[in-house]
C-alpha cells in the first residue's frame, strides 16, 4: 500500500530545536558497540594498504501485513523468518565489500503486535535477515521513524546492535544520533549519514529533538565536513526524499543534490555519494558536479503497492541495486574515485514473497514477459537523466 498522505510539517520550533541539539551537544555515558570506532585504516596515501572496493545500496525495507504473514509462513508459523525473502539477492549483497540498506519502518516488541500501513511496526527479526543477506549498515531516517514514538526507535536500534548492523539517521541519545555509521573497506574509512524530509507530522519525542535527522542543507554539509575532519576518506549521505510515485526527481531532489555535490573544502568535495529512497519506484541515477546521486532506488521489500490514485501499481515492486567501485586516490589527500558505476534491476514477486535479481531471473526464464517488462522499465527510469554517458551500466 502507498504511504499515508503527508501531514502538516513538523513545527518550525521543533525543527530548530533538532538542529540546535544535534549541533551543540552530546550526552555522556557508555557508547553502544556500533558507535565504537572501527579500527583505523592506514592513512590515505599508503598505496600498499589500499585497494579498490565495491559498495552496494538498496531501497526501502517496508514490510506490509502480507509481508509479515509471509515471513511467519516461512518460519513454519513459529516466529518470523525474512531470510528466504532476500535469498534471491544474497549473492549480490554479500559479495560486495560494503552493503547499505534503508530500514523505513521501526520494530515492535519481540512477540508483537506488528502492523503494516499506515503506522508500521515490523518484527525485529527483519534485522537478522538483513545481516544474513550481507548488509553492513542501514539508514533509519524516514517519514515512518516516529510511527511508534521513541520506543520504536529504541527497539529498532537495539535489534541492529544485537545482530551487528550499524545504523545512522536516528538515535536513542543525542550522542548516538550525532555519530555517523563508521565503516571500512579497501583501506578506506567510510562514514554514512542519513536524513529524512519529514516524519509524517509527528513531532520529536519530548526532550529528544535529536531523535530523527531532518533534511537541512547546512546541517548535512556541516555533518559531512565533521565526518571528514574525524578521518573519513569517503562520506556517503542517505536521503529519504522526493515525491511518491513520481519517476522524475522533484525540485528538492534536484536543488539539494546540486548544492550538496557542489560543496567543497580545500578543493575536495565534502560528499562522495548520495543514496536516495522514499518514492517507492525506481528513479534516475545522475553524476552531478562529479559525484553520483541515486535519486531513488525503489522498494527493496514491500507487499502489493497502491499509488496515490488507489490503483494497484506494479512499479512499487520494482527497484534497483546500486553498485559503485571506489579506487584509492592517486595522490595523498585526493578523493577516492568511483571507477565503475552499475545498477542491477530488482523485483519483488509478491505472490511468492521473494526479492529477485531480474537479470538472473531472466537468464533462467527468458520467456517471462513480466520480467522483461519490469527490467525494461527499471532501465528506462535509472538511465532517464543520461547517466549512461557518464559510464553507468546495467549489470548482473
Amino acid at each position: 500500500m502507498h504511504q499515508p498522505t503527508q501531514r502538516a510539517r513538523v513545527r518550525a520550533a521543533a525543527a530548530a530545536a533538532l538542529l540546535l541539539a544535534a549541533t551543540a551537544g552530546c550526552s555522556s555515558g557508555h557508547r553502544p558497540p556500533h558507535l565504537q570506532d572501527t579500527p583505523r585504516a592506514p592513512a590515505s596515501g599508503t598505496a600498499s594498504a589500499q585497494r579498490p572496493f565495491t559498495l552496494v545500496a538498496t531501497g526501502d525495507v517496508l514490510p506490509h501485513d502480507s509481508t509479515i504473514e509471509r515471513a511467519n509462513s516461512d518460519a513454519g508459523g513459529r516466529g518470523y523468518d525474512f531470510r528466504p525473502m532476500l535469498a534471491g539477492v544474497k549473492r549480490i549483497i554479500s559479495q560486495a565489500d560494503l552493503a547499505i540498506c534503508h530500514m523505513e519502518t521501526v520494530y515492535g516488541a519481540d512477540e508483537g503486535p506488528f502492523s503494516g500501513y499506515p503506522a508500521f511496526t515490523s518484527p525485529p527479526q527483519v534485522a537478522a535477515a538483513l545481516k544474513d543477506t550481507g548488509y553492513d549498515s542501514c539508514s533509519t531516517a524516514s517519514n515512518h521513524t516516529l510511527d511508534d514514538d521513541s520506543d520504536g526507535i529504541a527497539r529498532t536500534l537495539k535489534a541492529f546492535d544485537k545482530v551487528g548492523l550499524k545504523h545512522t539517521g536516528s538515535g536513542r541519545t543525542a550522542r548516538e544520533s550525532a555519530t555517523p555509521a563508521r565503516l571500512s573497506a579497501g583501506g578506506a574509512r567510510v562514514a554514512q549519514l542519513a536524513y529524512t524530509y519529514d516524519t509524517n507530522g509527528y513531532p520529536m519525542p519530548d526532550g529528544q529533538p535529536w531523535a530523527v535527522h531532518l533534511i537541512d542543507q547546512k546541517k548535512i554539509i556541516a555533518d559531512a565536513r565533521a565526518a571528514r575532519a574525524s578521518g573519513a576518506d569517503i562520506v556517503v549521505v542517505s536521503l529519504h526524499w522526493g515525491t511518491e510515485w513520481q519517476t522524475e526527481p522533484d525540485e528538492q531532489q534536484l536543488g539539494l543534490g546540486k548544492a550538496l555535490t557542489a560543496s567543497q573544502t580545500s578543493g575536495r568535495p565534502d560528499i562522495d555519494l548520495i543514496l536516495g529512497t522514499h518514492a517507492h519506484i525506481p528513479q534516475a541515477y545522475e553524476k552531478v558536479n562529479g559525484t553520483w546521486i541515486v535519486y531513488g532506488e525503489g522498494d527493496q521489500i514491500a507487499g502489493e503497492m497502491f499509488n496515490e490514485t488507489g490503483a494497484r501499481d506494479h512499479r512499487g515492486n520494482m527497484s534497483s541495486i546500486a553498485r559503485f567501485t571506489f579506487a584509492p586516490p592517486l595522490r595523498r589527500g585526493d578523493r577516492w574515485r568511483v571507477t565503475k558505476a552499475e545498477f542491477i534491476p530488482q523485483w519483488i514477486d509478491v505472490e511468492r514473497g521473494r526479492v529477485m535479481s531480474l537479470p538472473e531471473a531472466l537468464a533462467k526464464s527468458p520467456g517471462r514477459e513480466d520480467y522483461t517488462e519490469a527490467q525494461d522499465h527499471i532501465r528506462e527510469a535509472v538511465l532517464g537523466r543520461g547517466a549512461a554517458k557518464d559510464g553507468l551500466t546495467m549489470a548482473r
